[in-house]
């Protein structure tokens, strides 16, 4: 619960940091743009800011319990029903993350990577895996930086969804956290 919460505070800092970014990227290009001298990797860093913010703003949102619910079923229950399947639906993200840290590890193959001697050429030789040898198209960065997203958004919907399982099954209280209850997602501090 407590690691989970210091996520959502270090969230809540970054999402407000990519926040600030993409409005001065989108600003800058605007005037390039207008004053007929556009920059070119404005565009793709205000993309991948987006991607990141997307990511890390859906962690935050499954902790705040604002992520989207479809309350058909659950409406029509008991409220122990109803308690089942929310934990059921909260073991589904845990699963998920689970799932998409598994992929990830896959993926990005850290393992093979250093038995290539952390060489990309080699690694890419062997695997066939490229990532580790693409890079941007303007902002000329290797890939899998930007990709590390990936299995950053996994491990932290893992966290949130095993402290929302905790209080789902009533091991752990319910946190009070702004949008848990009404929607309202305010500052979280």
């Amino acid at each position: 619960m407590a690691t989970s919460l210091g996520l959502l505070k270090l969230e809540r800092w970054t999402i407000a940091g990519f926040m600030f970014l993409l409005t001065a990227l989108i600003l800058l290009n605007v005037v390039t743009r207008y004053s007929g001298m556009p920059i070119y990797w404005i565009d793709e860093s205000a993309v991948y800011s987006v991607v990141w913010l997307t990511f890390i703003g859906a962690s935050a949102m499954t902790r705040m319990r604002l992520d989207f619910a479809v309350t058909l079923l659950t409406e029509r229950l008991s409220e122990k029903g109803a308690n089942i399947a929310r934990a059921l639906s909260s073991a589904s993200i845990v699963a998920f993350g689970l799932l998409l840290a598994w992929m990830s590890w896959l993926w990005l193959d850290p393992v093979g990577f250093a038995q290539a001697g952390f060489d990309a050429k080699v690694f890419a030789g062997r695997t066939f895996n490229f990532i580790y040898t693409e890079r941007t198209q303007t902002l000329n960065w290797p890939t899998w930086v930007l990709y590390l997203i990936m299995p950053i958004f996994a491990v932290s919907m893992v966290i949130h969804g095993l402290a929302v399982l905790a209080e789902d099954l009533g091991l752990a209280p319910r946190a009070s956290l702004p949008g848990f209850a009404s929607g309202e997602a305010a500052g979280i501090n």
